[in-house]
C-alpha cells in the first residue's frame, strides 16, 4: 500500500500538468487577445512545474524514494576537522529542515576540544535518499583556523556517507559469531538514565570492518536492535556499492566514494567558493551552502549521472 500509494503521488502531477497544457493549448487557439496575460503567467507557472517534474523524473534510482541514513566521519585536521564536521551536520540539518524532512540523530561522538568526530542521522522524507546519494564522499574545507592562535589557513577533511532505509525490505541474516558487541554510556544529552547506565550499544561485523552504534534509545535492547537495522542497511548498501563500481569500471569510469575521492571543495579564504569536482557546479556564496542551500549541487549531480545508471 505505501508503494501504491507513491506511485499514485508521482504519476498525479504528471497527469495535472498535461491537462493544464491541454485547456491552456485550447484557449490559445481561440485567439482571444483578453486573456493573452492570462496565457502568459499560466505558461511561465507551467514551465516551472514542468522543470520540477523534470528533476523528479531524474530521482529514479531502485531506492531513491525511501528514506535516509546520514553519517559523517571527521579526517585528518584534527579539532579543525572535527568542528568541519559539525559544520556540516548543521548543513544537512538545515537542508532537511527546508524540505520539511524529519531528522534525528541516532549516534553521535563528541570532539575533544571542539565539534564531532562522527555523528549518523536519520532523514525521513520523500526521495531523501534520492536527494542525498550525491552528498557521498569527501567533503574538503580551506579557512582560516579559529583554533589556531596565529589564525593560519587550514584544511579540513570529513567523509560523509549515505545509505537508503530499506530495513522493512532486507532479508539478510548475520551470523552472531561475525559480530561484537560493546556497550558504553552514551555522551549525548539522553537524562539520568542514560547517563548513569550503559545504555548505547556499537557494533562491529568483523568479516567487512563496519562499525555501527545507536545510543538514541533509552535502553540497550533498543539501542541493540536499532543498530542491527543501521549495520543491515549498511551492509546492503556496501554490496550495491561494489556493484555500482564493477559496473563503473566497465565503463572505464571510478565512482569509489573511499577517502582518496575529494567530492566538493569549499573555500572561504582567500576568496569564497563552493565547487562540486564532479560535475564543475560551483557559486561564490558559501554561506548559503553551509546553511543548507544544496538543491542547485543535488540537481547537478543528478543531472550528471542519471545517464550513467545501469538498467
Amino acid at each position: 500500500m505505501r508503494r501504491l500509494s507513491r506511485l499514485r503521488a508521482a504519476v498525479a502531477p504528471w497527469l495535472t500538468t498535461h491537462q493544464r497544457l491541454l485547456d491552456a493549448l485550447e484557449l490559445a487557439e481561440l485567439g482571444d487577445e483578453s486573456i493573452a496575460a492570462d496565457l502568459e503567467a499560466e505558461a511561465e507557472a507551467l514551465q516551472g512545474e514542468v522543470d520540477r517534474l523534470v528533476f523528479r523524473a531524474k530521482l529514479s534510482g531502485k531506492y531513491d524514494a525511501e528514506d535516509a541514513y546520514l553519517a559523517i566521519h571527521a579526517g585528518a585536521g584534527g579539532t579543525d576537522a572535527q568542528d568541519w564536521a559539525e559544520m556540516l551536520l548543521r548543513m544537512y540539518l538545515r537542508w532537511a529542515e527546508r524540505r520539511g524532512f524529519k531528522t534525528e540523530v541516532v549516534s553521535e561522538m563528541p570532539g575533544d576540544e571542539a565539534g564531532i568526530k562522527s555523528v549518523t542521522v536519520s532523514i525521513q522524507g520523500d526521495y531523501a535518499y534520492g536527494y542525498l546519494r550525491s552528498e557521498r564522499g569527501v567533503h574538503r574545507l580551506v579557512r582560516l583556523s579559529p583554533f589556531d592562535s596565529n589564525h593560519r589557513r587550514h584544511t579540513s577533511f570529513c567523509l560523509v556517507e549515505v545509505w537508503p532505509d530499506v530495513q522493512d525490505e532486507i532479508e539478510l541474516e548475520i551470523d552472531e559469531k561475525d559480530l561484537q558487541i560493546e556497550t558504553f554510556r552514551s555522551s549525548s544529552a539522553g537524562g539520568q538514565n542514560v547517563q548513569k547506565n550503559e545504555t548505547a550499544v556499537r557494533i562491529t561485523h568483523l568479516p567487512t570492518g563496519l562499525v555501527v552504534s545507536c545510543q538514541n534509545e533509552r535502553s540497550q535492547t533498543q539501542n541493540k536492535e536499532r543498530a542491527l537495522q543501521v549495520l543491515k542497511m549498511r551492509l546492503l548498501d556496501l554490496e550495491r556499492q561494489k556493484q555500482e563500481e564493477e559496473f563503473a569500471q566497465l565503463k572505464g569510469e571510478h565512482v569509489s566514494a573511499a577517502w582518496g575521492n575529494q567530492i566538493r571543495s569549499y573555500v572561504l579564504h582567500p576568496y569564497q567558493l563552493v565547487k562540486d569536482l564532479r560535475t564543475g557546479y560551483e557559486t561564490g556564496n558559501t554561506q548559503a551552502v553551509l546553511d543548507g542551500d544544496l538543491d542547485a549541487f543535488m540537481e547537478a549531480y543528478l543531472a550528471a549521472t542519471v545517464s550513467a545508471q545501469p538498467s
